[in-house]
């Protein structure tokens, strides 16, 4: 792959998606990077976690991010627990296609989504949480406009001790600033 800019597009998360989506969540390498626990799921599992996503479409935005040129689905940005009257929701991005990493389309994918957060959803505060020790992650977010609010001190326990969490959090006006 060259040098040259990927374009990509959104798009609502499909059934046809799970295949691929389990085989980056039963993936070690990619989840050590995230605040989760590392589990085994099942196809049935991400089946059931499917249709409550579909029964809870109000309060959750989950959409796949594709290569403009080839249609490939490479991965997923996620609005969550969007709570209407406080204006706010959690954001997660998640690149599964590793050969994609470090291409700039997680920060293509962010801006789209937080640019339909704030103006088409009209949400005030968009919020997330990344282990600390991923500081390429808190990086990434900081550039986006993303501002450092705490630390949730050993929230998780992974790979056998605990992690602490960093909140962050960008707000409406700020986002709309750097546009």
């Amino acid at each position: 792959m060259n040098d040259r800019k990927i374009n990509i597009r959104l798009r609502e998360l499909d059934h046809s998606d799970l295949f691929r989506l389990n085989s980056w969540r039963n993936d070690k390498t990619i989840i050590n990077l995230l605040g989760n626990n590392f589990l085994f799921i099942s196809k049935a599992v991400d089946e059931d976690w499917f249709k409550d996503y579909l029964q809870n479409r109000d309060c959750n935005i989950r959409l796949a991010i594709i290569i403009q040129e080839t249609g490939d689905y490479i991965g997923n940005v996620n609005l969550t627990s969007i709570h209407r009257t406080n204006r706010a929701a959690e954001i997660s991005i998640l690149i599964g296609e590793k050969e994609y990493w470090s291409k700039g389309i997680g920060a293509q994918a962010m801006h789209l989504m937080l640019t339909h957060a704030f103006l088409d959803l009209n949400l005030n505060r968009v919020y997330l949480t990344v282990i600390r020790e991923n500081e390429r992650a808190l990086q990434f977010y900081k550039r986006l406009g993303f501002v450092e609010e705490g630390c949730h001190r050993q929230a998780i326990f992974k790979d056998g001790s605990y992690r602490d969490l960093i909140a962050m959090s960008v707000l409406k006006n700020e986002f709309l600033k750097e546009k």
